[in-house]
């Protein structure tokens, strides 16, 4: 058979009508303006915000969200004009971790709950708003300035939320609020290392700033431009924060594995405080074995997943070290006259360095097979269920021992005077910075003991005018002694404290007891060491 018999019959094709001729222009190149309307559109709503009423009631502050809005504008022209007639054009693409969105409501629910109690968080929240707008639109341009694409995600809300958890500026000075919030999300986007065989950032973004600022603070001695020391110690004015952190903390756990790092440095701490209080007799913390915004760090500060350890050993070192960090720096800072609430602040940034030598630590551990030994063949999700029982025994544990919410006795003022009586380690001084704070707080006695320690010049140096202005102090309170005190230079009179001052010095860093009938606020006296109110009666 012929090769021309062996071919397939050939299908007749339809003839289709061409179309017609025409001249084709190149593609349009994409325009670098077609996004630019977002950034545009948030730095707009900044704008917008810095004429409601919270924020036009400081020329200062409303200024500083107009440089923010100005910066913005700048970069946005300088970055369009760069990427002007480029073919490159910018783009979105979406990031939604729940380690951002659950962190940021659990971080809302703290807002939420402590300012119900102490009403300049409720009136931050025009603020939050101001930087959340910001953060969205810097962080949008930082990433248009280096890469085609911003990952839209909640991640400026959880660094925005955390880093107000522990300090925010003052409304005169705000501008620096935003210049470290920039700070923090530049760490973030510039200081990387290789992990895991990634490019991944190195520092927790909040923790970054929050340390960067606290070290100029410390340095330039400014941190009354902050509210810094307001927010360390007004937690506990929300009854029983420990037990709300602790449940807070649970759903973080759960969901993030980051039992241990919490677990282990609240171990750290409870137990290098028991150990303190065992030797010397008196507390290392004043009136905790764990403050609550250390606490409240434990668990939503140290615990970013990105930047702390992955194997269990690695964090169970890493929060270990969390809390040693603390314990050391609470003392280092007090004596050299800092405020201590940094304390919580300056280590994270050092431990996030030192997360790959704990990971090569671990793996040399593990190469020798010592942990796998005695490690249970469990799944993450059953270890780390087991890992959380085991918190919750430990929490129970130190709220038994009286470590968490309620009364404990570094809150008595009489224990402290008798601590200090017997020369016990910095018990003088501490009995002076209660005192010192319980007259801020217009109780007239302490106003009236403080002019008795400097007139006296036995636990401080002796100094006339400083005890005559607390005498004046006492006095202008209306505490009887105060004024025999001014009126007379010979030894100087004391009373007991009136009903006014045991409101104050019985709240035991809780709320003023404005309500509580006075006998409840003997009874309470009473337990507190106060022997007089034993007997009932009003002095």
């Amino acid at each position: 058979m012929s090769a021309a018999r062996r071919r397939p019959p050939q299908r007749r094709q339809q003839a289709t009508p061409r179309r017609p001729q025409t001249a084709t222009r190149p593609a349009p190149s994409p325009t670098p303006l077609r996004l630019f309307w977002v950034p545009l559109a948030l730095t707009l709503g900044l704008l917008f915000v810095s004429f409601v009423p919270r924020i036009q009631g400081n020329s200062a502050l409303v200024q500083s969200v107009w440089a923010a809005v100005g910066g913005l504008l700048v970069w946005q022209a300088v970055l369009f004009v760069r990427l002007k007639g480029r073919s490159a054009d910018r783009s979105f693409h979406t990031i939604l971790r729940p380690q951002h969105y659950l962190q940021a409501t659990l971080h809302t629910a703290v807002f939420a709950y402590w300012g119900y109690f102490w009403r300049p968080v409720y009136d931050h929240v025009w603020l939050l708003v101001a930087q959340l707008l910001f953060a969205y639109a810097f962080d949008m341009l930082l990433s248009w300035s280096r890469r085609n694409s911003y990952g839209l995600g909640f991640g400026p809300f959880s660094i925005i939320f955390s880093t107000n958890l522990f300090l925010w500026f003052r409304d005169d000075w705000f501008f620096l609020q935003f210049l470290m919030l920039a700070a923090g999300f530049m760490g973030k986007e510039l200081v990387r290392w290789q992990r895991d065989g990634k490019r991944t950032h190195i520092f927790n973004p909040s923790a970054f700033s929050l340390g960067l600022f606290s070290l100029v603070l410390i340095a330039t001695g400014t941190t009354d431009l902050t509210w810094g020391q307001d927010i360390a110690s007004t937690l506990t004015l929300a009854p029983n924060i420990y037990l709300f952190l602790f449940l807070i903390g649970l759903v973080a756990m759960y969901f993030f594995s980051i039992t241990l790092v919490a677990g282990s440095a609240a171990i750290m701490l409870f137990g290098s405080s028991a150990l303190y209080g065992a030797v010397t007799g008196v507390p290392y913390f004043i009136d905790s074995e764990i403050p609550s915004a250390v606490f409240l760090g434990l668990h939503l500060l140290v615990t970013d997943p990105s930047t702390s350890p992955r194997t269990p050993l690695g964090k169970a070192i890493f929060g270990m070290l969390y809390g040693l960090g603390v314990f050391v720096l609470y003392s280092a800072l007090g004596a050299i006259g800092v405020p201590t609430f940094y304390d919580k602040l300056l280590c994270v940034p050092l431990l996030n360095l030192s997360v790959q030598r704990i990971d090569r630590l671990v793996r040399s551990i593990q190469d020798k097979g010592v942990v796998s030994r005695w490690r249970p063949d469990w799944t993450p999700a059953r270890a780390n269920l087991v890992h959380i029982t085991v918190w919750v025994l430990f929490f129970s544990t130190m709220t038994a021992a009286g470590a968490t919410d309620g009364r404990h006795r570094g809150d008595s003022v009489p224990f402290w005077e008798q601590a200090c009586a017997e020369k016990r380690p910095q018990a003088c001084e501490r009995l002076i910075q209660i005192e010192t704070n319980y007259c801020r707080d217009n109780a007239g006695w302490a106003c009236n003991e403080l002019g008795r320690h400097y007139a006296a010049g036995t636990i401080v140096a002796a100094d006339r005018d400083v005890a005559l202005g607390f005498f004046s102090q006492a006095c202008e309170l209306r505490y009887q002694a105060g004024c025999v005190n001014l009126l007379d230079e010979g030894a100087p009179s004391r009373a007991d404290p009136r009903v006014l001052d045991f409101r104050l010095l019985l709240r035991e860093a809780g709320p003023n007891l404005l309500e509580m009938p006075e006998p409840e606020l003997y009874a309470r006296a009473c337990d507190h060491g106060w022997t007089f109110a034993c007997t009932g009666s009003t002095p």
